[in-house]
C-alpha cells in the first residue's frame, strides 16, 4: 500500500504532466481569443501542419532529434543533482569536432569518417561538459555558472575556428567547405540517389535512429548498472552516497563527461545530417530547450523522447501557423511554447495537492 502522500508512479510520470499540458494549452488559446483568432482553428492548423503530412512528420522528427539529445544530456545531469544548462556550448564545441574529422579525414570513404566524426562530436562535448564538471569537483565552482559561461565561450571558438581553419579562401560566407561524405546521413539523398525514390524535401536524416539508440542506452546505464546506479544515488542524497562509499568527484565529472557528450551528438544532427559543413549558431537554441524537455519528460529517456516529440510539434506546427496566420507571428509561437514551459516546469507540482487528496480520500 502507498504511503499518505506518495503518489503511485503513473500519476508522476503520466497524469501530471498530461494535466500541466492541457492547462498549458487551455491558457495558449485564450491568448490566441484576446488577439482576434479562433483557437480551435489554430490548433488543427499546427496540428495538420506537423503530422499532416509526411513532411511535417519530417521537421517534427528532425526538431525532437535535437531535442532528445539535449534533454537527454540534461536529464542525465539531473539524475546526479547536477544542473547542466551548457548543451548550447557543448553542441558547439562537437560541431568543431564533428567538422574537423569529416574534413580532415575526407581521403577514407565515407563508412570509417562518418563514424570517426559522430564519436569525436561525442569526444568533444564530452570534454568541454567534463571542465565545468571539474571546476566544481576540484574548486566549487558552481555549475550553473560555468555551463553558462562555456557557452558564450563555445560560439566565439565556433566563429574563431570557421574563420581562421575551416573556412576556403576567398569565401564570404562564415561556414566551412561541404564535408563531402556526409550527403550519406540524408534521407532525400540517398532514397534519390540508390532507390530512385524521391521524397519531400525535408532536413529528416539518419541520426533519428541514433537518437533512439541513445535513449535506450542512456535508460540502461542510468537503471541498470553499477555506475547508474551511483549517479542516481548521489543525486538522491549526497551525504548518504558518501557513506556509502561513492566518491563525489568521481560522480560530478563522469556525470557531466556523459551529459556533454549526449548534447553534443546535437551536432551530428545539425553538421553532419543537415548542413553538411560547420555553420555559426546552428545549436539554434536547441540546448535551452532541452532543460525543458527534461523537466517535462521526469528525466527519465522515454519521457525525454515523448516530450522531444511535443516541442518538434510545437516548432513545426507553430511555424505552419504563422504562415496560416500573420496574426500571429513568431513572437506568439514563442509565447505558446513558453506557457508549455512554465506549467511543466514553473508549475511542475500545481495539481499534486489536490490528486493526492483525491488519490487517498478515495483510498480511505
Amino acid at each position: 500500500m502507498a504511503v499518505r502522500g506518495d503518489l503511485p508512479g503513473w500519476v508522476d510520470v503520466g497524469l501530471i504532466p498530461l494535466l500541466n499540458l492541457v492547462v498549458a494549452l487551455i491558457v495558449a488559446g485564450l491568448v490566441v481569443l484576446i488577439i482576434g483568432e479562433n483557437p480551435l482553428e489554430a490548433m488543427w492548423i499546427m496540428l495538420k501542419g506537423a503530422v499532416g503530412s509526411i513532411k511535417g512528420w519530417g521537421y517534427l522528427l528532425y526538431y525532437a532529434t535535437n531535442f532528445t539529445f539535449t534533454g537527454l544530456a540534461v536529464a542525465v545531469a539531473f539524475h546526479a543533482g547536477l544542473f547542466n544548462i551548457g548543451g548550447e556550448g557543448q553542441a558547439y564545441i562537437a560541431g568543431v569536432g564533428a567538422a574537423a574529422a569529416g574534413l580532415g579525414l575526407e581521403f577514407l570513404p565515407w563508412p570509417i569518417v562518418i563514424p570517426l566524426a559522430i564519436l569525436a562530436s561525442v569526444a568533444f562535448g564530452a570534454f568541454w561538459g567534463w571542465v565545468p564538471g571539474v571546476l566544481q569537483a576540484k574548486r566549487g565552482s558552481h555549475i550553473v555558472i560555468t555551463t553558462i559561461m562555456f557557452n558564450f565561450i563555445a560560439a566565439s571558438l565556433v566563429g574563431y575556428c570557421i574563420n581562421y581553419w575551416f573556412r576556403p579562401v576567398g569565401k564570404m560566407a562564415v561556414e566551412s567547405r561541404e564535408i563531402t561524405g556526409a550527403y550519406i546521413m540524408s534521407f532525400r539523398e540517398v532514397a534519390r540517389d540508390f532507390f530512385g525514390v524521391r521524397l519531400p524535401s525535408t532536413p529528416l536524416n539518419f541520426t533519428v535512429f541514433l537518437a533512439v539508440i541513445v535513449a535506450i542506452a542512456v535508460w540502461y546505464l542510468l537503471w541498470r548498472t553499477k555506475l547508474g546506479y551511483e549517479i542516481r544515488a548521489f543525486g538522491a542524497n549526497p551525504d548518504a552516497a558518501v557513506y556509502a562509499g561513492i566518491k563525489p568527484d568521481r560522480i560530478i565529472m563522469i556525470t557531466m563527461a556523459i551529459s556533454g557528450g549526449l548534447a553534443g551528438l546535437m551536432a551530428v544532427n545539425e553538421i553532419l545530417g543537415v548542413q553538411h559543413r560547420l555553420v555559426l549558431e546552428f545549436a539554434g537554441g536547441a540546448g535551452f530547450v532541452g532543460i525543458a524537455v527534461a523537466l517535462m519528460g521526469r528525466s527519465h529517456p522515454v519521457g525525454v523522447v515523448l516530450a522531444a516529440m511535443l516541442f518538434g510539434l510545437l516548432y513545426q506546427g507553430g511555424s505552419e501557423l504563422s504562415f496560416a496566420k500573420p496574426e500571429i507571428n513568431r513572437d506568439m509561437i514563442v509565447v505558446i511554447q513558453g506557457l508549455v514551459i512554465l506549467f511543466m516546469g514553473a508549475l511542475e507540482y500545481a495539481f499534486r495537492p489536490w490528486l493526492e487528496a483525491l488519490f487517498f480520500r478515495a483510498e480511505d
